[in-house]
């Protein structure tokens, strides 16, 4: 198996760029659908439930502004390996009637980031 490298990849894009990849990424997540996007020459791909977070830096000489999607890879030498989530899924699907209404909900699901919530 291919083992990837760290990396740290940034690209400038015009405004006009910029607006019409974060249209896709948009319409991806709106369709609970994964978004991919070529980076410094590597297709990268975020899946549907990736987790989503705004963060505002501040130091004495400027200010950044990142839109933020994390996820973590599933390890394809280890397919035995599933996380408790997923587990929990398919106990529930099997078990369908059986769990209290707190156990329904309180699966992981991603976070939603509102337009005017930052």
């Amino acid at each position: 198996m291919k083992t990837k490298t760290k990396r740290d990849a940034e690209k400038v894009h015009s405004a006009v760029g910029f607006v019409a990849r974060l249209r896709r990424l948009a319409d991806a997540l709106e369709a609970g659908q994964p978004f991919s996007i070529q980076v410094a020459g590597e297709r990268v791909t975020v899946p549907a439930l990736a987790i989503f977070s705004i963060e505002h830096e501040r130091n004495t000489v400027g200010e950044e502004l990142e839109f933020q999607l994390k996820w973590k890879r599933k390890p394809k030498s280890r397919p035995d390996i599933v996380p408790i989530q997923t587990k929990d899924r398919e106990r529930s699907k099997h078990e369908k009637g059986n769990e209290s209404e707190q156990e329904k909900h309180s699966q992981w699901r991603p976070a939603r980031v509102e337009a005017d919530s930052f």
